[in-house]
């Protein structure tokens, strides 16, 4: 039922997005889409060697991308990427192939597991684990284009 996807919790945490805005020196930013619904999260970020050392994000939203969004800011400093990459599948998983939610620090994320009924939500529920994952993945292309340029 869609109430169980908006429920009061969901709402509030759509309506109480920490790190809002950018950085003005970011290692990386990416940006995330969904044609479906028009929700756009474009994030920057600040990494030290494998771990997240700062994070801002734009999200223009649904209620759920801003939730999702706004889980993501509440524990994304100190993560790993692998850390990162490891949750942006098990949220996959979750809403895709009724995988089991993340435990520990992401267990809030369990609350969008009813969104896994309505697929035309999954690609905007999405968006901060893929923006987030780009954005690693940019880091870590320039530090091994570095590496070999200095070799």
């Amino acid at each position: 039922m869609l109430n169980d996807v908006y429920n009061t919790r969901i709402i509030e945490l759509a309506g109480n997005i920490p790190r809002l805005g950018r950085l003005p020196a970011p290692d990386a930013s990416a940006t995330a889409h969904s044609k479906l619904c028009g929700s756009t999260v474009k994030i920057d970020i600040k990494m030290d060697g494998p771990v997240v050392t700062d994070f801002a994000h734009d999200v223009k939203a649904c209620a759920l991308g801003q939730a999702s969004s706004s889980i993501m800011a509440r524990h994304v400093v100190g993560s790993t990427a692998s850390e990162l990459r490891e949750l942006r599948e098990i949220v996959r998983r979750m809403l895709k192939e009724n995988g089991a939610p993340p435990k520990g620090k992401w267990a809030e994320i369990a609350l969008l597991e009813p969104v896994r009924d309505y697929k035309a939500r999954h690609a905007s529920t999405l968006l901060t684990f893929d923006a987030v994952v780009d954005a690693i993945g940019q880091i870590e292309a320039k530090s091994a284009a570095l590496t070999t340029a200095q070799s």
